[in-house]
């Protein structure tokens, strides 16, 4: 137990036990196919975060049926990362308070380890505002959701298995099994998901780019960009934050956006709030690349 703002510690160890249970590739070995299911599971977790977590539920930047609603938010909570209404308010709390001392994940406030991991392991972390949620929480199956957030994950590690032991069964030769589909579909994963998506938190507000004033320290990550369909070009983000598209100009990478729009023409989501032309207009700064990744 703890006070507000301090780590309680039995989260620490159970996101330890996580990482070391990557370990088990030591002995499970890896297969083709063990490894193409973990990269495929990993993008679409990211897509599920990125476009769902984050563009529609902080910022409702499209819009969907409430069937597709459910699903995205299905998959983005498969990403272990907590519930859509718990995710939606403390994102829309840090843009409010964005390296702010009131902002719990500001590297700027407190820190890269803190903003990166331990930020979230306090009791402050994981409560909710509801207050800032009103819009969502009329859907009780997302209020399942978020009460039961381990449950998607949970899934997920049971489908690995399950996987692999269809495919070893299937295919002898390939030397994929039960045990190693779950430890690259799910923990090898979910661990390289985390780190890339908490980075967006930590390494985005201290490594890039900042073409645009804003009154944070949110910057441009190209490389950060290319691992989280998109996310890195925080300092895009920031600068307007309701877009479906955070890669403001064509060569900056936005996959998230790319699948948007793909997902638009299937008729699945619609009204893509598109950056505005006064943003395309102006000649925003373009510094060095001095201090990028």
């Amino acid at each position: 137990m703890c006070v507000d703002g301090q780590v309680e510690w039995m989260r620490v160890v159970r996101f330890v036990m996580l990482h070391a249970a990557c370990l088990l590739v030591l002995v499970v070995g890896w297969s083709w196919i063990a490894v193409a299911v973990a990269v495929g599971v990993y993008f679409a977790r990211v897509f599920g975060l990125t476009a769902f977590y984050h563009r529609y539920f902080s910022h409702r930047a499209f819009k969907t049926s409430r069937v597709v609603q459910f699903l995205g938010a299905l998959l983005g909570s498969s990403a272990g990362q907590g519930g859509p209404i718990w995710w939606a308010a403390h994102h829309r709390h840090h843009h409010r308070t964005s390296d702010q001392p009131e902002d719990r994940h500001s590297p700027v406030q407190k820190g890269f380890v803190w903003s990166h991991i331990l930020w979230f392991m306090t009791r402050e972390a994981n409560g909710t505002n509801y207050r800032v949620v009103k819009d969502w929480l009329k859907f009780p199956e997302l209020r399942f959701l978020e009460r039961h957030d381990s449950l998607a994950p949970t899934l997920l590690a049971i489908a690995m298995f399950a996987l692999g032991v269809t495919v070893g069964n299937l295919w002898p030769g390939s030397g994929t099994s039960g045990v190693q589909m779950l430890v690259w579909g799910s923990f090898i994963s979910s661990v390289a998901l985390y780190h890339a998506t908490f980075g967006i938190n930590s390494l985005a507000h201290k490594f890039g780019s900042r073409p645009y004033q804003t009154k944070d320290d949110s910057r441009n990550n190209f490389w950060l960009a290319l691992i989280t369909f998109g996310e890195g070009w925080h300092n895009n983000h920031h600068y307007f934050p309701s877009s479906a598209r955070q890669g403001f100009r064509w060569w900056e990478v936005d996959v998230s956006y790319y699948l948007l729009v793909f997902m638009s023409w299937l008729g699945l989501v619609w009204d893509l709030k598109p950056v505005p032309a006064r943003v395309f207009d102006q000649s925003p700064r373009w510094p060095s690349a001095k201090g990028a990744l």
